[in-house]
């Protein structure tokens, strides 16, 4: 095990675009430090609470508002002059709702996480929760991934299970799945920033061992 107390705090850049609670979770989280430290957070939407919920912390905040006619690589570049002012060891991003280019994602393989309200590889996009109860799954939940040029494609590093039953609707099982990714995305950000989690070769490891396809699996 890698010795981390000598070491500075992972700095870490969270990117949201509304309430922020997964933000929230990581930085309830970071007291000890063995967690790492939240240094910026960024929104392209100017009213995102997520950005409150940082003033609370006296965590610094930036805004990327998207311009009229711009192209996401234009957008992009402008995020990554923000996103590199942090010097970040750590992006997360956590309810950011915008496709990254792959020349911003590519800049930062490997430093870069997100978390998708389903059981990846089922129901990348969006509406997972509807789309879980029309197909008449009676799993659904969660997974936290690292972030590569295809869309919500990455490794898994994480997932949780919930059940999905007979009377369920949409919001009742975003509910459920919300609070399995409040337990979950603190704990891989805890592992990458103990430096026990990497990607390599387009494959997640934790303290040198494979992940599987579902990412970490305990016995």
């Amino acid at each position: 095990m890698i010795d981390v107390s000598a070491k500075e705090p992972c700095r870490i850049v969270v990117l949201v675009s509304g309430n922020g609670s997964n933000l929230q979770a990581i930085i309830d989280n970071c007291d000890d430090h063995l967690l790492g430290e939240v240094v910026g957070v960024i929104s392209n939407k100017p009213d995102a609470y997520g950005l409150i919920r940082a003033h609370h912390h006296e965590i610094d905040t930036s805004t990327v508002i998207a311009q009229e006619s711009e192209t996401r690589e234009d957008y992009d570049a402008r995020l990554q002059i923000v996103i590199d002012k942090y010097q970040p060891d750590l992006i997360v991003l956590a309810g950011f709702m915008r496709i990254l280019t792959p020349q911003l994602v590519n800049d930062y393989l490997g430093k870069m996480i997100n978390i998708h309200p389903s059981l990846l590889p089922k129901y990348p996009g969006l509406h997972t929760h509807q789309r879980a109860i029309d197909a008449g799954d009676f799993v659904h939940g969660t997974s936290v991934h690292f972030v590569i040029p295809e869309l919500d494609a990455g490794p898994t590093i994480l997932q949780a299970k919930v059940p999905v039953y007979e009377e369920d609707v949409a919001h009742d099982l975003a509910l459920r799945v919300h609070e399995q990714e409040h337990a979950i995305y603190p704990m891989v950000v805890k592992w990458f920033s103990q430096q026990r989690l990497q990607m390599k070769n387009g494959q997640c490891y934790l303290d040198g061992q494979l992940l599987g396809v579902e990412g970490y699996a305990p016995d």
